[in-house]
């Protein structure tokens, strides 16, 4: 019993310690740890036309009374969007709808009087994954199905030589926070412990001698993270 009221003050002093550096963080920053099993939000059911558009994109653009102006086209890695008459548009980070509104105002600017546009994405790219630190290859991957930690690692050409594989963070965008938590890759091969899914959008780091990147200060939040794994 006294171990157990040990552990939920470590716990709860370390949570506010977390909360504290939360207030001063960046952007980057992660809020919280969650539960691995919690989807994050891109996986939610919603329509269609609420879909942000990402680079590499084809949409279907129908410009009503002028046919000529209509057709598929893709918006390009810069996340922009080439249309007749009035060039470049941004594309990326808007949804179908939010396009068409945006080309309505253009085009309604110099060219037609009371434009009407309906903006639908017919192709998409798969969703993407970030690994970063201390793997071989790191970069940005397509998922193909479902992937777990391992197998995320694995696309990476696995632990590079100097990789701390007691720490790795996934992280993941969970109800409009951006969340941590912390992996043993030791444990999860041994069976000790599970192996998580991962999910598009989320980013896995792995500590170590090569994790030199933008996500290096959250890394190295993980002992905390680590710690109140164990507690759990």
């Amino acid at each position: 019993m006294c171990l157990l009221v040990f552990r939920r003050r470590i716990a709860a002093f370390l949570l506010a310690i977390l909360g504290l550096a939360a207030c001063s963080s960046t952007a980057d920053d992660f809020d919280s740890q969650f539960d691995p099993a919690t989807p994050p939000d891109v996986t939610a059911l919603y329509d269609s036309s609420s879909q942000v558009l990402k680079s590499a994109d084809v949409v279907r653009v129908t410009v009503f009374g002028v046919e000529d102006l209509g057709g598929e086209y893709q918006i390009d890695f810069d996340g922009k969007l080439r249309f007749p008459l009035i060039g470049q548009v941004e594309a990326e980070g808007f949804t179908p709808v939010q396009l068409a509104a945006i080309l309505e105002v253009k085009l309604g600017e110099d060219y037609l009087q009371d434009p009407e546009v309906q903006v639908k994405r017919i192709e998409s790219v798969g969703e993407r994954i970030t690994v970063d630190g201390s793997v071989t290859k790191p970069g940005i991957y397509e998922l193909e199905g479902n992937i777990t930690l391992l197998q995320a690692i694995a696309l990476a050409g696995g632990p590079s030589e100097g990789a701390n594989k007691k720490k790795v963070i996934l992280f993941r965008q969970v109800e409009g926070q951006r969340m941590a938590a912390a992996f043993n890759l030791n444990e999860i091969r041994e069976g000790e412990a599970v192996d998580p899914r991962v999910y598009g959008n989320d980013i896995v780091v792995v500590d170590g001698s090569g994790a030199k990147s933008r996500y290096g200060d959250l890394v190295r939040a993980a002992p905390f993270l680590g710690l109140l794994n164990l507690l759990k």
